[in-house]
């Protein structure tokens, strides 16, 4: 990893290196488990076993002394690391003088330059503006009804594969119905779904002949002129980390903007420096009239925000956007601290960097394992879609065994995909090639052991 300039620490930081010295889970995990088992449902269910004590960089410990090599960063939101120091400072520093005040009340400087970073760091040279919220899912909700505040239409677009969340209007948007929607309903309606880009089971489809079908659907079943917005992730995260087709979303773009559509990149998951740039529609040309942030954006602390074109941000009245916890002071200190460590800190290229040693090496793995059908991603957003070999067919319990054999080596991966069958690797900027190196070895064994 380039070396840049901190603040003196501010945190314990962890050996950098795997380690397993109990069980997996250990006796203070199952104990743990015992205790959530009585207070919390079973809908929150955890994907690992064992309960997190400390995390530093790549690296997190377990409450028995367990280091495991995260290669999941919290589903990409420990992007610059466990507990950097420069934002552990920050949000330090920001609790002695005030933890909340709500902004539509009585503001502060702090949500207005996280407002400016975002102006200055997402596409395109046209005046922004930004609301900022808590969660992934209410930016998502926040741009689909200043979407339709701006047009007067009520109609929201959305694509095959695609995940946005798990509020009621999320829901209707999400392709897939288990576990994240089923037994929810009724969902909000006008949420109108069309064929993506899947090159890995497009049979050969261009991106322009994609764009086409997607396009020529919505036409026929919605009517463009009574589309508000089209939301798209430029890399589909839940989906399986899907790439489309190159000119598939600039095509989609096109359309929007002569059709009077307002089209939304959803950068929840690829954005703030993931896939090697400051947003992953920076690959493909795109300059989204809204685009939505959050989870990288403030380390670990809950934050998320809907940035767009002026004009259309300034449709909603006043006191029409907004939220009591949206913009939290602290929140927004990490955000600040983020920008500069990705800024200065010379951390905006470890994602083109971690793309170098990783992809090589799982592109080893797929000439070792006919099970592996793609490997595809950007960045530190890749992924490897396994299907029975020869075929499309997808091989979920493949992926079941491989995450759970990898977590007794102390390795945390995390599996994707509309068939449950991608492993998905979303590891932080602060991995080392070492750390990349071993995890790979541990995923190379649980492979062998199928």
């Amino acid at each position: 990893m380039t070396d840049t300039l901190l603040p003196t620490p501010t945190v314990t930081a962890l050996p950098a290196e795997r380690r397993i010295v109990t069980e997996i889970p250990g006796p203070r995990s199952r104990e743990l488990q015992e205790r959530r088992r009585a207070v919390v449902p079973v809908g929150v269910s955890s994907a690992t076993p064992v309960f997190i004590a400390r995390g530093h960089g790549a690296i997190i410990e377990d409450v028995d002394g367990n280091r495991f090599i995260d290669l999941g960063a919290g589903i990409g939101v420990t992007t610059i690391g466990h507990t950097d120091d420069a934002v552990v400072a920050a949000a330090r520093d920001q609790l002695g003088d005030v933890l909340h005040t709500l902004f539509t009340i009585t503001p502060y400087e702090g949500y207005v330059r996280v407002a400016e970073l975002l102006a200055e760091h997402t596409p395109g040279e046209h005046a922004k503006k930004t609301v900022l919220v808590n969660s992934g899912a209410e930016a998502v909700e926040n741009a689909v009804k200043i979407a339709r505040k701006h047009t007067g239409r009520s109609g929201v677009a959305v694509l095959e594969h695609a995940y946005h969340g798990r509020t009621n209007l999320t829901m209707a948007m999400n392709f897939k119905a288990a576990p994240y929607g089923a037994g929810f309903g009724p969902f909000a309606g006008s949420v109108h779904r069309a064929p993506g880009s899947y090159p890995f089971r497009d049979g050969g489809l261009s991106g322009a002949e994609a764009a086409a079908r997607t396009i020529a659907y919505l036409e026929k079943s919605v009517g463009a002129a009574d589309l508000a917005c089209l939301v798209a992730e430029p890399i589909q995260g839940e989906g399986g980390f899907i790439v489309p087709a190159d000119g598939y979303l600039p095509a989609l773009q096109e359309w929007c903007t002569a059709n009077g559509i307002v089209f939304v990149a959803d950068e929840i998951l690829s954005g703030m420096a993931r896939t090697g740039a400051w947003f992953a529609s920076e690959h493909f040309g795109l300059v989204p009239d809204l685009i939505l942030t959050a989870k990288g954006i403030a380390a670990g602390l809950p934050l998320a925000g809907v940035t767009g074109r002026a004009e259309i941000m300034d449709a909603a009245q006043p006191g029409g956007l907004g939220g009591t916890f949206g913009g939290n002071p602290v929140a927004v200190a990490a955000a600040v601290a983020v920008f500069d460590r990705l800024d200065a800190g010379g951390l905006l290229a470890e994602g083109a960097r971690i793309e170098r040693t990783l992809r090589p090496l799982l592109t080893g793995l797929q000439a070792a394992h006919p099970i592996i059908g793609e490997v595809r991603g950007i960045g530190a957003m890749l992924a490897m879609e396994l299907t029975e070999p020869g075929t499309l067919t997808p091989r979920p319990d493949a992926v079941t065994a491989i995450t759970a054999a990898a977590a007794q080596e102390g390795v945390i991966v995390l599996s994707a995909g509309t068939y449950g069958n991608v492993l998905r690797f979303l590891p932080s900027l602060a991995i080392t090639d070492d750390q990349l190196h071993d995890a790979v070895g541990v995923i190379d064994a649980a492979l062998r052991a199928l």
